[in-house]
């Protein structure tokens, strides 16, 4: 090894005698490879697409780590543990080697925007923080990048329910937990087993630590689990903040996003003035109900991050009339008949793609939401460019994944994008 190993790594000396063995060759696995690139060890990724994990290739190793696509009861997870291997999943196994302190924020819709808020924020004060885990830079990219990062910086760290199952670990100095809702029920065999999967980061984290939004409180009582010593913050149908106007956190849903970062950053003894100030400054990345153009007197909005119900209901409820909704995808679980009921007074006309259109489809005329089944994104435009009428807007809120179709979200939005600057671009020329 080039480097020796951390005091809170050393524990796997043994298993890092020989290659690490790497389930996924996606951004989590070429994280783990560069952060034991670091210490001199071997690494070696296994991915569906190009090396399969078989019990013959289990005894070249001693330790597993695992990206987030890989379910727990995954069969090559099944083999390495039969085989005697610590299985250990990407984020777990990067705390181990990071020496600063970590923010954890996770939630069912916002936690995205709130990592990035509260990194542009401690930045505006001078803070060293850095923005990781779920929002596209692996906690092991970060920590091989940065050495381990120095004790005073901070990760700022999106969790997922995939990655906080099977934390064992894992150590937050605070965690904020912005709301709950359905999700991911594709994974989770259940609303509990679901709610069960973002605890357990809860039981990682530092005492008097834990700031959770109004909806998980509800889902806590609901479950029966504990809620002392934790600081549960008011973020439902809070009367406006003055100094927010003209801020994305003026109204909901970004609302809620603020309102924790405030409790957080209050518990820190920070000026509350310096946190509007950040408010004023920040800027929400791409695919989060962005305005795309205005084409013949209609809108389009890409909310292409929207990939699950309370994330299209939340975007569907910042417009005054009912809009013309681009929406499907692969399906993720859940009550798809509940869902539409719930959106059908705020939907004009629903342009259906994806896996799920068809599903869709019978609900919309169940409940009477004029809609139409596409064959594409393509098809999805046109057809809401046609039944839009000036002062119109048009939704790309899909509410479910991406990967029917798609290499990610942010490649639908990107397509959809492009198929309305195709409309402007075609529209005939005055003159």
């Amino acid at each position: 090894m080039n480097a020796p190993l951390p005091t809170t790594a050393e524990f796997l000396a043994p298993q890092l005698e020989r290659p690490v063995a790497v389930f996924g060759g996606g951004v989590s696995g070429q994280g783990v490879r560069s952060l034991l690139a670091t210490f001199g060890i071997e690494t070696r990724i296994y991915d569906a697409r190009e090396l399969a994990f078989t019990p013959a290739a289990a005894a070249e190793h001693r330790l597993v780590v695992f990206s987030p696509g890989f379910a727990p009861d995954h069969p090559w997870l099944g083999q390495a543990r039969a085989a005697g291997l610590e299985c250990l999943g990407e984020l777990d196994f990067a705390s181990l080697f990071w020496r600063g302190r970590v923010v954890a924020i996770t939630g069912t819709n916002g936690k995205t925007t709130l990592t990035e808020f509260l990194t542009h924020a401690l930045g505006a004060v001078g803070r060293s923080a850095q923005a990781t885990g779920n929002i596209g830079r692996p906690f092991s990219q970060l920590a091989a990048t940065q050495r381990g990062g120095a004790k005073d910086m901070i990760a700022v760290c999106e969790v997922s329910s995939f990655q906080s199952e099977t934390l064992r670990h894992f150590r937050a100095d605070a965690t904020l937990w912005t709301n709950f809702a359905e999700d991911h029920l594709e994974r989770h065999p259940g609303l509990e087993s679901y709610f069960s999967a973002k605890w357990n980061l809860v039981t990682r984290t530092a005492d008097r630590a834990v700031f959770l939004g109004s909806s998980v409180e509800r889902f806590a009582r609901l479950f029966e689990r504990p809620l002392t010593g934790m600081v549960v913050v008011p973020t439902e149908f809070q009367p406006a903040d003055d100094r927010l106007v003209g801020t994305i956190f003026a109204g909901y849903p970004q609302r809620e996003n603020y309102l924790l970062a405030a409790a957080w950053w209050q518990a820190q003894g920070f000026p509350s003035e310096t946190l509007v100030a950040a408010a004023r400054t920040f800027r929400l990345g791409r695919h989060r109900l962005a305005r795309v153009a205005t084409h013949e007197g209609v809108t389009y909005w890409n909310d292409s991050k929207a990939t699950n119900f309370h994330a299209v209901e939340a975007a569907l409820a910042g417009f005054a009339e009912p809009v013309v909704l681009i929406a499907g995808g692969k399906s993720k679980g859940g009550d798809l008949a509940g869902f539409v009921h719930r959106i059908a007074p705020r939907v004009k006309h629903a342009a259906l793609i994806g896996e799920t259109g068809t599903e869709l489809a019978f609900h919309c005329a169940t409940f009477r939401v004029g809609h139409t089944n596409c064959a594409s994104l393509a098809d999805a435009v046109r057809r809401a460019a046609e039944v839009a009428t000036p002062g119109d807007h048009v939704l790309l809120s899909p509410g479910f994944a991406s990967f029917d179709m798609f290499r990610s979200y942010e490649d639908r939005g990107d397509q959809f994008e492009q198929r309305v600057q195709n409309l402007t671009a075609s529209a005939p020329k005055m003159g």
